[in-house]
């Protein structure tokens, strides 16, 4: 990038630094192209034909949910690893690693996740550092009607106080091509489709690179699919250390393992 871009990441960066410092959220309009969006669909599309809806109240038993994503499309990519999105990951988590991504397709007439947040799964007492960041990139409008993203306003400033029917939220109406970025300990869920039709977004999950990633991505995205990836996406996917060296291989990099010649590998 050139100096006016990257002027133009960090201003952005830190425009969204300053809305989660406030509200635990922020939104990147235009983040995307409308082309971008449709290869998304367009992916995903195919790929929840064969997607059974879920397993519980949490999962949306009128939902679907496209797991390990990184192994089943390429059109993701470029979310995974927008310059802005990684700015701001920068700065809230400094080293970090895709943990559960996911395409979510809510169903006609699902009824609203449960609220929580998503840092919870990591058994630290509140408050903490953060350990989470989520991305939501919308591939169509998100509506009040058809099931936007709920978010508590604030809650991620929470100790041990818990929303319940009274908490105000805040639904999260947005066009397709922006991104919402919210901290792991914002307390939000999806909402109720009350529409004849779909709601389709993908929520990037990222997490501290200490931590154990919710998904497997080493098994969901093997070495020999995964030599093929970009750098950046390679790393997020967990072929990375924390420095000094958590996640070596056979005290190794884990780089050299997708390396055709370990020559190659720094």
């Amino acid at each position: 990038m050139d100096d006016t871009v990257d002027d133009t990441v960090d201003d952005t960066v830190d425009e969204v630094m300053a809305a989660l410092e406030s509200d635990g959220y922020a939104t990147i309009p235009d983040a995307i192209t409308a082309e971008q969006v449709e290869s998304a669909r367009r992916d995903l599309a195919d790929i929840l034909d064969h997607t059974p809806s879920g397993r519980d109240d949490f999962e949306g038993r009128n939902t679907r949910r496209v797991y390990a994503l990184f192994a089943k499309t390429r059109a993701l990519d470029v979310m995974a690893t927008h310059p802005v999105v990684l700015g701001v990951l920068d700065r809230v988590l400094g080293d970090y690693q895709l943990s559960a991504p996911a395409a979510i397709s809510i169903g006609p007439g699902e009824v609203a996740q449960p609220l929580h947040p998503d840092d919870a799964i990591y058994p630290m007492p509140r408050p903490h550092q953060e350990l989470v960041v989520n991305v939501m990139w919308p591939l169509e409008e998100f509506t009040e009607a058809n099931g936007a993203t709920r978010i508590v306003a604030g809650s991620h400033r929470w100790t041990d106080e818990r929303p319940d029917d009274t908490t105000p939220t805040t639904m999260v109406e947005m066009p397709a091509r922006t991104a919402l970025v919210y901290l792991g300990s914002v307390w939000h869920g999806g909402g109720a489709n009350h529409t004849d039709r779909a709601r389709l977004g993908v929520v990037l999950h990222y997490a501290s690179a200490w931590l154990r990633p919710v998904e497997n991505h080493v098994l969901a995205v093997p070495p020999d699919m995964a030599r093929a990836l970009p750098t950046r996406l390679q790393e997020l996917l967990g072929y990375n250390i924390y420095p000094p060296f958590i996640g070596y291989v056979d005290g190794r990099h884990p780089r050299k393992l997708l390396a055709v010649n370990a020559a190659d590998a720094p």
